[in-house]
């Protein structure tokens, strides 16, 4: 395994971030049928952690809760809290009642305390607010995020999907209080989809955050053929809606990665995850549903691509329909 700082922070993490939105009980009735149940999800955390990975992502939402909870039971089994990195998010919603969504001071103090008790934990490393929320004040959301922080509840701060200017407004916020600000960036970015390389990946490396994005296989796209008949490809309805309607401009990407992967032998997964190193991310999330997966990861490491094969994968983009915030 290999480890980097996180963005301008001290803390160290795997440059590989497994993703726990494959974990939850199917019953929770979220919108995933395909997660895996306690004693599979069980099997692939130990795995993760005997090859070195330390990073763990999850969210309150994720099978409404139950995603947090398979994944802190066994990292406790499995590791001594010194040992791995969680975080989680806040923002979805968890219920339709009020306050049971959104990034107000009630909802993220309330959501906060759930996820500290599901995934047995004393505090977070990185919360993440998952999406922006348009019915708060920015300045609520920062100053109790903030708070979070100084109370010890939560040690760093996340952002996922949104537009740049309301992720500099947020840093901004922060800078002018003295408050918090974010460390870590959770965008939508792969081979497949490339529009945050116009303005929020240049902004973050300007301002030192970290880039951990997600999707970092496109849900699978980019490492087997599109008619793939796995039981997430046929049901995941997010990345159907993602990808879909961009498949066929897509599809000569997925040829050319197959194509230099044939030329290395090694897996298109590899290919993928090396092409983001390349492109400055910090820790690619990546979803598992099966234990090979996490060995094929791991070997991504070994795969050095060079400018031209670079080029040559990036040469077919086209742009795309902005997918992941509001």
């Amino acid at each position: 395994m290999e480890y980097v700082k996180l963005g301008s922070t001290g803390l160290e993490v795997s440059k590989i971030c497994l993703g726990a939105m494959s974990f939850g009980d199917v019953s929770a009735n979220w919108m995933h049928t395909w997660v895996l149940d306690a004693v599979e999800s069980d099997a692939i955390i130990k795995k993760s952690l005997e090859l070195g990975i330390n990073f763990y992502d999850t969210a309150n939402v994720y099978s409404l809760g139950t995603s947090e909870v398979f994944l802190g039971h066994s990292l406790k089994k499995y590791a001594k809290r010194n040992e791995y990195i969680i975080a989680t998010k806040v923002g979805s919603e968890m219920r339709s009642t009020p306050n049971g969504s959104g990034l107000s001071r009630k909802a993220i103090f309330e959501e906060v305390e759930a996820s500290l008790e599901r995934l047995e934990l004393d505090y977070i490393d990185i919360l993440y607010i998952h999406r922006w929320d348009y019915s708060t004040p920015i300045e609520e959301t920062m100053c109790a995020l903030n708070d979070l922080v100084k109370s010890g509840k939560v040690l760093y701060l996340g952002a996922s999907s949104m537009f740049a200017w309301q992720f500099s407004k947020a840093q901004y916020t922060a800078k002018i209080n003295g408050w918090t600000p974010f460390s870590v960036m959770q965008n939508h970015y792969n081979l497949l989809y490339r529009e945050e390389e116009r303005e929020m990946i240049p902004m973050c490396r300007d301002m030192g955050v970290a880039l951990v994005p997600y999707s970092p296989l496109a849900a699978g796209r980019l490492t087997r053929n599109w008619e793939s008949s796995s039981k997430r490809f046929t049901e995941d309805k997010i990345a159907h809606h993602k990808y879909d309607n961009t498949q066929e401009s897509d599809k000569e990407i997925v040829k050319r990665v197959q194509e230099v992967a044939s030329r290395h032998k090694v897996t298109p997964a590899q290919v993928a995850l090396s092409w983001l190193w390349r492109k400055g991310a910090t820790a690619p999330i990546v979803g598992v549903t099966k234990l090979s997966y996490l060995d094929d990861f791991v070997a991504a490491f070994d795969l050095k691509l060079s400018n031209e094969e670079i080029d040559y994968l990036d040469e077919k983009y086209s742009s795309h329909p902005i997918m992941g915030h509001k």
